[in-house]
């Protein structure tokens, strides 16, 4: 009897090893972007951190419907960069689409390292530039 109940306590072990290393796999693949989308392309994401800011570094947002960012506190994302316009600019996701539209403003919004005149698809991974702030789409 007792060598039933430690060969039953081994394949739980086991099971419960196999299971830690299947979450690990599909939380990196997560990370990394990879999905079940075609050929492991980057997906649109409707998260976005911002990752370089004087005062707001690690802030995050998502984006359901339209949003506005700038420095006006009407803005539903309020920068705190003097560089940013009141209203800078508009993120809007419809349909698992990320767009973002530069809302006529002084400095520009760029992604990527371009600037924006028309609206723009975004993907996971994009950076966001508006004055000196970054912000990455997740």
């Amino acid at each position: 009897m007792p060598e039933l109940i430690l060969t039953l306590l081994r394949l739980i072990f086991l099971a419960l090893v196999y299971l830690f290393i299947w979450q690990v796999a599909r939380a990196i693949a997560r990370h990394l972007g990879l999905g079940r989308s075609e050929g492991g392309s980057r997906r649109a994401g409707n998260r976005v951190v911002v990752v370089r800011s004087d005062s707001q570094a690690g802030l995050a947002f998502a984006v359901n419907g339209a949003t506005v960012i700038g420095r006006s506190d009407q803005a539903d994302v309020k920068l705190e960069d003097p560089y940013a316009s009141e209203f800078h600019l508009r993120l809007v996701s419809q349909e698992g689409a990320l767009t973002v539209s530069d809302l006529g403003s002084t400095n520009g919004t760029y992604v990527n390292g371009r600037r924006i005149t028309t609206p723009t698809a975004l993907q996971r991974g994009d950076a966001l530039q508006v004055g000196k702030t970054v912000m990455e789409v997740r």
